[in-house]
């Protein structure tokens, strides 16, 4: 056997199909991390149509009086503190007592969600993120303030997005209590989060 012909034949056929000088090698893209279909075009830093319309679904804009406006309401999970109005708005200011017009629970969730859009985008960094999965983590921000401690942001982070969704779920207490208003939230979120 003469492993030295054998070698340069080999270096032959490498150095053949190498391209010429001035072209360009063929290179496929690495894979996306994110799910079929959910490639982004960019990072989103706003909140979409599909976040939007989850958060108002779950948080709804309740305790509307006769008058048309809206007084505040105790936390359903410890029967007080935090008070809430409006699609969820919680904060210094508002308290027993507190009444708001539609205009003002409308205004006080745009900015909001600015506030939570901006927080999200803060804690992704530049891992890569569908527009679905970012109006989910909005959702959930919104709803627990948690974007920042939470493990499923950490498994976004490292493209393990199937642990991710599943952290969701693990998010559904208030107050020491498991609340079946959470485990609905959780579970759209989850869903949009895959894409639906």
């Amino acid at each position: 056997m003469d492993f030295t012909g054998d070698f340069f034949d080999a270096l032959r056929r490498m150095k053949a199909r190498r391209p010429r000088t001035g072209v360009a090698a063929q290179v496929e893209p690495p894979p996306s991390p994110l799910p079929a279909g959910q490639e982004p075009t960019e990072r989103p830093r706003r909140i979409g149509p599909g976040g939007l319309a989850l958060i108002k679904r779950f948080e709804g804009c309740a305790r509307k009086r006769s008058d048309g406006k809206f007084e505040a309401y105790p936390d359903p999970g410890t029967g007080g503190e935090p008070w809430t109005i409006g699609w969820g708005a919680t904060g210094p200011g508002i308290m027993l007592g507190t009444v708001w017009t539609q205009v003002q629970c409308d205004d006080r969730l745009a900015r909001d969600l600015e506030r939570f859009a901006r927080e999200v985008a803060r804690a992704l960094g530049p891992a890569p993120t569908s527009q679905a999965q970012f109006d989910a983590l909005v959702s959930f921000h919104y709803n627990t303030g948690a974007i920042g401690r939470a493990t499923l942001t950490k498994l976004h982070k490292a493209g393990e997005f199937a642990a991710a969704q599943a952290e969701f779920a693990k998010w559904v207490h208030a107050g020491g209590k498991r609340l079946n208003g959470l485990i609905r939230r959780r579970a759209a979120e989850a869903s949009l989060y895959a894409g639906g």
